[in-house]
């Protein structure tokens, strides 16, 4: 994961730029599977197609939510927008889920209503190709960028387009099955596809859902002993600590000190255990609450 204390506002601009440039790609390697699919009347390449176009709504999604969790903190938002990028992330779920049951739906018929023969011809089986190589490539650059700019919504996409690679691998060897005179590989494939793209789905869901429900961030013991080393702190309790992923995180505690420490002496000491945890928790936010004792 990239390092906390990534603001969304700050990388919003770079992240935009890298799905732009990833649209163009996406939409590139969708038209080529769409046109030899076609063609071929290969289920398995058009579904490979649609599963390549949600990369390409994805990107158009990414380009709006991140512009929306960019804006600075408001009355209504005072933490940030940052969330809505991760609401953005579980949209891909919404399109996974449609696309799974697409290929299922299509593959069940074909297998038990017959279909046409695939016809792939060699130059769309070099296309495949190319279009495997794309995919290769714009998953190792997004996944890297994702992980630098601490974006939700690149790292989600890159574990998408990532099953983009396994799946054309896949369909390259049904259709290859196919044209030898085994027309069942195809739907078969097709399945297949349908059943990795569930993966992909609960991984994403794995990843977003402890943010948006507020999961700990940090475990309380760490906090409480951290805090505690501090000089002047007698206990600390009523902890409490949320992230938004690799990005930010918060913690909230209550210390306690000697009732005979004046004001400013209790406020060093609570100034002391706010530098404390964000260097040794790589905290990005602590709110540090001073009860005499």
């Amino acid at each position: 994961m990239a390092p906390a204390g990534i603001q969304t506002r700050d990388t919003a601009p770079a992240v935009r730029r890298v799905f732009a440039g990833l649209l163009v790609a996406n939409l590139a390697v969708v038209g080529a599977k769409l046109v030899i699919g076609l063609r071929s009347h290969s289920l398995a390449v058009l579904g490979d197609a649609l599963h390549s176009s949600v990369d390409s709504l994805y990107n158009v999604l990414g380009l709006i939510v991140v512009r929306v969790a960019a804006q600075a903190p408001d009355e209504d938002h005072p933490y940030g927008h940052g969330k809505f990028e991760t609401v953005g992330a579980l949209a891909i779920v919404m399109f996974l889920s449609v696309t799974c049951f697409e290929l299922v739906r299509s593959a069940v018929q074909k297998l038990t209503g017959g279909a046409q023969p695939i016809e792939m011809t060699d130059l769309g089986l070099a296309v495949l190709v190319a279009t495997l190589g794309v995919n290769v490539v714009v998953t190792w650059y997004e996944h890297r960028r994702g992980q630098e700019l601490a974006s939700e919504l690149l790292i989600a996409d890159a574990a998408h387009t990532r099953t983009d690679v396994f799946i054309t691998i896949g369909v390259l060897v049904g259709v290859l099955f196919a044209r030898q005179g085994w027309q069942w590989a195809d739907p078969v494939v097709a399945i297949i596809v349908a059943v990795l793209i569930v993966r992909v789905a609960f991984q994403i869901l794995g990843r977003t859902i402890p943010v948006l429900v507020d999961e700990r961030a940090i475990a309380t013991r760490s906090i409480q002993e951290t805090a505690q080393g501090v000089d002047g702190v007698k206990s600390a309790y009523a902890i409490r600590s949320r992230g938004r992923g690799a990005r930010m995180r918060y913690a909230e505690v209550t210390i306690a000190v000697d009732r005979h420490a004046n004001v400013a002496a209790a406020h060093a000491i609570a100034d002391e255990v706010e530098e404390r945890l964000k260097q040794d928790l790589q905290l990005d936010e602590v709110t540090v609450h001073v009860e005499p004792c």
